[in-house]
């Protein structure tokens, strides 16, 4: 019965979190209570807490976490004056005359929002505020109009820069460092930041064409359900376009390329990325207090988020490896029918269904440094790893009734459009997702070929 408190532990703080108290307080204080009682009953050693300063030290000054603010920073500010829709503007009044051109700007668009911002609510709240009022209006069917916004909004679990990738990348360092040193391997590889990013670009391409290919093809069998735009409406010069749309493509090439070439950290970029918006946003005349101020208050919020749940995932994760919850998480792994791939999919089915009631970031600093080194020990590659999580968490926020990505979609969308519309309106994209995660198990070429090629 000792051996199984670690997963008392887990069940508790499901318990906790289901009656409405916040993540970061559940996990630290589920863990503290846990220890305490064990130190009562004398099978918990209340010593092991005294490393919870240095892993706060080490949390706070981890270079690779400045980053989260920083993107946070540039995407607020792209989001706050105003440059996206500007954007979509213009691509919809260039593309509307074709089928389902206005779909496919939002697609488009969406991209480059994902890139930019990489939180899933962000992109799907302002997708939902700027382009589903104008899809309505050009009679667009509810389910196809709310699936297309709702599948764009969940490319920022996986279009770098994104703010997901960048912490599952600091875990999945951490993870293939203690898998290797567990191995008796003492000078280990590396896996940054940038590599995860490498890996995400080809697949998160791959998704964004499957989307532009769905849509394009339900617009011209079925044109009811997305009609082209009248053709008395004017179309943008090229010279608007260009305006709109040159300096964020910019910015993220930029941003991308720098990291990805070698010749910045993704702080480093994340700074440049930060520095750029506030440029962009000051030279396009939107740059103004209540801009500022927004913008400020918006990141401290989601910063201070972030690390108070990363504070209390560690200190969860200290108490769970004091009783034992490694070693009998690996005992399970080992004795799981089907090996290496058993073990994967149970994992795999595990993230989804924690997909449902947890966000990204308490998947990331709870779930992943428990059973990282344990897969990656088993030789599954990193990379490619880190990828199957982001793309799995990405179809868990789009799945009904609980995916966050639908949550986020009904709190913006007009009485006139269902749950049911935004549920059925999804389906197809569900579907095009688990065909990405298909081709990767199939070829993990495609997320393991771009690292690889940029290491030499």
């Amino acid at each position: 019965m000792l051996e199984l408190i670690p997963m008392f532990m887990f069940l508790a703080v499901f318990a906790v979190l289901i009656s409405g108290y916040s993540v970061a307080l559940s996990l630290a204080g589920v863990a503290l209570l846990f220890a305490i009682a064990g130190n009562f009953f004398g099978i918990f050693d209340i010593q092991d807490l005294g490393f919870i300063p240095g892993r706060l030290f080490g949390i706070i000054t981890n270079q690779t976490l400045i980053a989260v603010p920083l993107f946070v920073l540039m995407g607020v500010v792209l989001e706050k004056t105003e440059i996206a829709g500007r954007l979509l503007r213009s691509l919809s009044a260039l593309m509307g005359h074709l089928p389902g051109g206005l779909a496919l700007a939002v697609i488009i668009v969406g991209m480059l929002m994902a890139a930019s911002t990489g939180i899933v609510g962000a992109t799907v709240v302002t997708m939902g505020l700027l382009s589903l009022p104008t899809m309505l209006e050009q009679r667009y069917d509810h389910r196809f109009a709310t699936g297309t916004i709702a599948a764009t909004g969940t490319l920022g679990q996986l279009i770098p820069p994104s703010i997901a990738l960048v912490l599952l990348g600091d875990v999945m360092s951490n993870a293939y460092q203690r898998a290797q040193l567990e191995q008796g391997i003492f000078v280990p590889d590396t896996v940054s930041v940038g590599d995860l990013f490498a890996g995400a670009l080809v697949p998160g391409l791959i998704l964004v064409g499957l989307y532009l290919a769905y849509v394009m093809c339900t617009s011209s069998y079925w044109p009811s359900r997305a009609p082209r735009r009248e053709l008395d409406q004017v179309k943008p010069s090229l010279r608007r376009l260009a305006s709109d749309a040159f300096a964020p493509l910019l910015l993220i090439i930029l941003v991308l390329g720098s990291i990805l070439g070698g010749y910045a950290t993704p702080t480093e970029a994340a700074g440049v990325g930060a520095a750029g918006s506030i440029l962009l946003a000051w030279t396009s005349n939107r740059l103004d207090r209540r801009v500022i101020k927004e913008a400020s208050q918006t990141t401290v919020n989601t910063t201070a988020m972030v690390f108070f749940i990363i504070i209390g995932a560690s200190i969860f994760s200290l108490v769970f490896r004091g009783y034992g919850g490694d070693e009998l998480v690996h005992s399970w792994f080992e004795h799981m029918p089907g090996g290496i791939w058993g073990a994967f999919s149970i994992v795999m089915l595990a993230i989804f269904l924690l997909g449902f009631v947890l966000d990204f970031i308490e998947i990331t600093f709870l779930v992943v440094p428990i059973v990282g080194p344990i897969l990656l020990g088993l030789g599954i590659d990193p990379i490619w790893l880190g990828v199957m999580i982001a793309v799995n968490l990405q179809t868990s926020f789009l799945t009904p009734p609980f995916g966050f990505a639908l949550f986020y979609l009904r709190g913006v969308a007009p009485n006139s459009i269902s749950t049911q519309d935004i549920y059925r309106g999804v389906v197809p994209y569900i579907g095009l997702q688990l065909l990405l995660i298909g081709m990767l198990v199939a070829w993990p070429n495609l997320a393991t070929w771009l690292p690889e090629l940029i290491k030499g």
